[in-house]
């Protein structure tokens, strides 16, 4: 078996496991998603804000793989909030990547001081999903406050919450909100690759920890598939970023063995409740200074 899947709560299958292009650029860019389905992955995640949609759709294209079986995944940008900017935001990514429909739109991040335009975002959403233009939708970095303060003003439960989570950053009352709701939670950064986790922050980063060396010795596996094994036993998504065609490769050799409940464990008291990336909790668009093309 080279995937599984989880099941949403519209019905939608998303694979468990995908490939995220975070800071994939030019050819390598377009080159990792050609490779990782043809590797056999069935998820690509990518975002307007990485700026690399179009490469993403070329590399698509050129794994020569029916469009129904990729689910790709992409996200709104905070400059783009609002009802009709939305709409037009989606338009955008749509066109870049060259798809008549996109598996999964979510919203980028909140935005706390102005959440009137993230639920008009959100609404946008919900008409793509209601013409077909998408098949699902969700947020990104929604702390639970966020995501109890949408379901006050939208109808449509979100099918995802895509944030940061790895050993280090293991958000336990976060994934308990998610499963009261009925959200899926998918891993960005699983790995524990992003920011502050380069050690910065005086931890030892996820793959240079001895506890998950000694776990990946004794199934024979390398620390990162010991992580994302770890994240799919707990029945999460996880869209690990690699430009590699080796680790493309063997981030998703990991069907094949599962942890032990004292391996679990072992990983679990590894958390140290810091985050990496900024706190969703005051992220504005000047926060996370970027500009998105427009064409």
């Amino acid at each position: 078996m080279t995937h599984s899947t989880i099941t949403l709560n519209n019905g939608v299958e998303l694979p468990s496991l995908g490939l995220g292009v975070l800071l994939s650029e030019g050819d390598e860019a377009s080159t990792a998603v050609t490779t990782a389905l043809r590797a056999g992955y069935r998820l690509v995640d990518t975002a307007a804000a990485y700026g690399n949609e179009r490469l993403v759709g070329r590399g698509i294209r050129e794994a020569e793989v029916d469009r129904a079986e990729v689910f790709v995944t992409t996200k709104l940008w905070m400059t783009d909030y609002g009802f009709d900017s939305a709409l037009r935001g989606f338009d955008t990514s749509a066109t870049k990547l060259g798809v008549d429909y996109v598996d999964l739109y979510l919203l980028h991040w909140p935005w706390p001081a102005d959440f009137s335009r993230t639920i008009a975002a959100y609404r946008a959403a919900e008409r793509l999903l209601e013409e077909g233009r998408v098949r699902a939708i969700g947020v990104a970095n929604f702390l639970p406050e966020h995501l109890r303060a949408l379901a006050r003003e939208t109808d449509v439960v979100p099918a995802v919450n895509q944030v940061e989570l790895h050993p280090n950053f293991q958000q336990a009352d976060q994934v308990a909100v998610h499963q009261e709701l009925g959200i899926a939670t998918q891993a960005w950064s699983p790995i524990g690759g992003v920011y502050g986790w380069a050690g910065g922050n005086g931890s030892v980063p996820p793959l240079q920890n001895e506890t998950i060396g000694s776990i990946a010795s004794s199934h024979g596996k390398t620390p990162a598939q010991v992580i994302l094994r770890w994240h799919l036993d707990q029945g999460r998504s996880v869209v690990p970023k690699s430009v590699k065609p080796e680790r493309i490769a063997s981030n998703i050799d990991v069907f094949d063995f599962e942890l032990t409940s004292d391996e679990a464990r072992a990983i679990a008291a590894l958390d140290t409740g810091q985050r990496g990336a900024v706190d969703p909790a005051i992220v504005t668009p000047e926060v996370i200074d970027l500009t998105i093309d427009p064409a």
